[in-house]
C-alpha cells in the first residue's frame, strides 16, 4: 500500500441529481428558491446593469460598464444556480432566459478569449495589471457555471466560452510564462471542475501552478500595496505547503483551501495535506463561531487574532460559511472523517442558512450573534455577491447527504428523501431516508441494491450527540458494534432489498459555552438541539430587554414544534433567572418577523456542568 493510499481516503461524491429531497424542512426551502430567489437575482442583475454589460461588451448595446469591476461573476453564480435547478426540474422557460444570457456572455468574449466586460468596456489597455481586480474570479465563476449548465441541459455554448477563456489564461500564464496571483481565490477550485468536465488535464495543472504561485512576491496590486492588508489579505504570504494559520479575507482563504484540496482529490499528490489539516484545525477550533460563522472584521472582511469572536460587530459573511461547506465537503471526501461533515451541517443550518429570509428576496450580508435590532436583511447590495452564492448554494444542498466510499456508502447528512447511490463494483444501491430531521434525531433508511451483495454502510454520529442507538432489520446492535470510527458506525453485511436500519440520535436542549479564551462569550451561554443553534429574538420576549436578563445552564427548556411559525420550527420555551417567560427560535430563523433585539449568547446565572464547542 502506497503513502497516498495510507492517508486519503478518496472517497467520491454522490450527486444531488441523485439525490431527491421530499421533505418539510428543505423541499419548502427549495421551492421557494426556484420560484422566489432566483427570478429575483435574475430581475437584480438586469436592474443593474450587470447582465447589460455583456451586451454592451459584446457590441451589441452602446454604453459604459456599469457597476463594479468583478459585477460579472454575480450572473455567472445566478446562472449556475438555475442549471442547478434545471438539473432537478427542467423548466423551458428559464432555459430560454439562460441561453438568452449565454448567447450575451458569447458576443462579449474577445478573439483570444479573454472575457471580463470592465476590462472591455473601461480599461482595455490595463487588463493583467492589478492582480486585485477579479479578471480570474470572474473567470472561475464562468466556468463553475459553464460545467453546472452542461450538465444540466447538454449544451456546450457556455462550455466552450469558458474553454476558450482557460485555454487563454493557459497561454499566458504558467511554467516560463507570465507570473500571477489572482486576488481572490476562485479560478483554482474552478479548473479542477473544468478538467472533470472535459478531460484536458492542463487544465487542473494550471490550478495546481496557480497555488504555487502564492507565498513567492509575485502579487502586485491595490492589496499589496495597502500597508494594513498586504500579501496576507489574499493568502499571499507564505506557500501554500507551509500554511500554518487562516489570515486574511475569510471567502478569499476558503477558497483557497477548497481548491488545494480538490488539486490533492485530483492528482494524488498528497503534498498539501499537511497544511490542510494545519488550517483546518486552527480555523475551525480557535476562529469559528458556534453557529459556523468565520471572519469577525468588517475592516478585512475576515480575521484578525486567535479567538476574538465579537458577537454584535461580528461580520461573518454569508460567502464565507457557503465556502467552509465547500471545503468541508471536499476534506471529508478526502480523509473520510465526519468531523468534516458536522462543519457542513453547521453551516446549512446556521451560518448560511441565516443569510436569506423564509420568503427567499432578502439578504444577510453580514451575520452577527447579537442585534438591538437595527440589522436587518434587504433585498439586494452593490457588492451581491452573497444573494448570487445562496442562489446556487442551496439547490445543491443534496450533494452534501452521500459519500461513495471504497467499501460502500457513507451517509453524510440527514434530510427525507431518496437517492442512487453507485457502489464500488458499478451496482447501484437506492437508499431512502425517512426522518423529520433536524427537529427529530429518528432516522430510517431503507436499502435496495440490485441484488444482494455485501457492503459498508456508514452513519455519521454527529459531534454534538451524546447518544444513539442503531437496529438493523429490528435488531439493536450491541454496544460494542456501534463504537464510532472517525464519527461514523458502519455496518457491514449482505444487503438485500428491504433491509432497513434505525438510527435513534438523543436530541436533548443542550447548554453550550464557548473556550474560555473567547472573551466575548465569558459568562454567558448558548441554547442548541440537534443541529439547530437558537436565539432569544424580541418578537417573541416583548417584556424582555436586550442584554437584561439572565438564564441558568441547569434550567428546564419545552420543546415544541410549530409549524405554523416562520416556516415550520421547534421553538424552545423556558424562563430567565427572575422567572420571566423566554422563548427561543433557530438562529437562522431570527429576522423574518417584526424589528427587535436578538441574542445567540445569552447572560448566565449560575454555573452549570457544560461542553464547550
Amino acid at each position: 500500500m502506497t503513502m497516498i493510499e495510507t492517508q486519503l481516503a478518496g472517497w467520491q461524491s454522490v450527486p444531488f441529481t441523485k439525490v431527491a429531497i421530499d421533505d418539510a424542512f428543505w423541499r419548502p426551502r427549495l421551492e421557494v428558491l426556484k420560484k422566489i430567489t432566483l427570478p429575483t437575482c435574475l430581475a437584480k442583475c438586469e436592474e443593474t446593469g450587470r447582465i447589460t454589460n455583456f451586451a454592451k461588451a459584446g457590441g451589441l448595446l452602446e454604453g459604459k460598464f456599469e457597476g463594479i469591476y468583478f459585477n460579472d461573476s454575480d450572473v455567472y453564480k445566478v446562472l449556475e444556480g438555475a442549471a442547478y435547478s434545471l438539473m432537478t426540474d427542467r423548466d423551458p422557460k428559464l432555459e430560454v432566459e439562460i441561453d438568452r444570457i449565454i448567447d450575451l456572455i458569447s458576443a462579449a468574449q474577445e478573439d483570444d478569449g479573454y472575457l471580463c466586460t470592465y476590462y472591455t468596456l473601461e480599461a482595455p489597455q490595463s487588463k493583467w495589471s492589478d492582480m486585485e481586480k477579479h479578471e480570474m474570479y470572474n473567470g472561475g465563476h464562468l466556468i463553475e457555471a459553464a460545467v453546472a449548465y452542461y450538465e444540466a441541459t447538454g449544451k456546450r455554448k457556455l462550455l466552450d466560452v469558458s474553454c476558450k477563456m482557460a485555454d487563454h489564461y493557459d497561454s499566458l500564464f504558467g511554467p516560463g510564462k507570465r507570473h500571477w496571483v489572482e486576488g481572490h481565490e476562485e479560478i483554482e477550485l474552478a479548473l479542477v471542475k473544468l478538467y472533470r468536465a472535459t478531460g484536458e488535464e492542463r487544465y487542473w495543472k494550471l490550478a495546481l501552478w496557480l497555488l504555487e504561485e502564492r507565498g513567492h512576491g509575485h502579487g502586485r496590486g491595490m492589496i499589496w500595496d495597502k500597508e494594513d492588508w498586504g500579501p496576507a489579505y489574499c493568502q499571499d504570504d507564505v506557500p501554500v505547503r507551509d500554511i500554518e494559520k487562516v489570515t486574511g479575507h475569510a471567502v478569499r482563504a476558503m477558497y483557497l483551501y477548497t481548491a488545494m484540496a480538490d488539486v490533492v482529490h485530483a492528482s494524488g499528490d498528497p503534498a498539501y495535506i499537511d497544511a490542510l489539516h494545519r488550517v483546518w484545525s486552527h480555523s475551525v477550533e480557535r476562529n469559528m463561531y458556534v453557529t459556523g460563522g468565520i471572519g469577525p472584521s468588517r475592516h478585512n472582511e475576515g480575521f484578525t487574532f486567535d479567538y476574538d469572536l465579537p458577537n454584535e460587530t461580528a461580520y461573518c459573511e454569508t460567502c464565507a460559511a457557503i465556502a467552509m461547506v465547500f471545503w468541508n465537503h471536499r476534506m471529508n471526501l478526502l480523509f473520510g472523517d465526519a468531523k468534516y461533515a458536522d462543519v457542513v451541517e453547521r453551516e446549512m443550518y446556521n451560518g448560511a442558512l441565516a443569510g436569506i429570509s423564509l420568503s427567499g428576496d432578502k439578504f444577510f450580508y453580514v451575520n452577527p450573534l447579537a442585534s438591538r435590532g437595527d440589522h436587518h436583511r434587504v433585498e439586494w447590495f452593490e457588492t451581491s455577491c452573497c444573494p448570487t452564492n445562496l442562489a446556487r448554494f442551496l439547490p445543491s444542498i443534496g450533494q452534501y447527504a452521500y459519500a461513495q466510499t471504497e467499501d460502500g456508502i457513507a451517509v453524510n447528512q440527514y434530510m427525507n428523501g431518496e437517492a442512487s447511490v453507485v457502489i464500488p463494483g458499478g451496482r447501484t444501491v437506492k437508499l431512502a431516508q425517512n426522518t423529520a430531521y433536524p427537529w427529530s434525531g429518528r432516522i430510517e433508511l431503507m436499502v435496495e441494491p440490485e441484488r444482494a451483495e455485501e457492503f459498508a454502510i456508514r452513519l455519521r454520529i454527529p459531534g454534538w450527540c451524546r447518544g444513539f442507538s442503531v437496529t438493523v432489520q429490528g435488531d439493536l446492535l450491541q454496544e460494542t458494534a456501534v463504537i464510532p470510527s472517525k464519527g461514523y458506525v458502519t455496518i457491514v453485511r449482505s444487503w438485500t432489498t428491504g433491509d432497513s436500519i434505525m438510527l435513534e440520535l438523543d436530541m436533548p436542549v443542550e447548554a453550550v459555552r464557548a473556550r474560555p479564551e473567547v472573551e466575548a462569550d465569558r459568562g454567558r451561554l448558548t441554547l442548541q438541539r440537534g443541529p439547530v443553534v437558537y436565539c432569544a429574538e424580541q418578537a417573541d420576549n416583548p417584556q424582555l430587554s436586550y442584554d437584561d436578563f439572565e438564564v441558568s445552564a441547569r434550567g428546564q427548556w419545552s420543546v415544541r414544534h410549530m409549524p405554523e411559525r416562520l416556516g415550520g420550527v421547534t421553538v424552545l420555551t423556558g424562563a430567565d433567572s427572575q422567572g420571566r417567560p423566554l422563548g427561543l427560535i433557530p438562529y437562522y430563523a431570527w429576522d423574518n418577523r417584526e424589528p427587535g433585539f436578538m441574542q445567540v449568547w445569552l447572560r448566565e446565572a449560575e454555573e452549570g456542568q457544560l461542553y464547550s464547542y
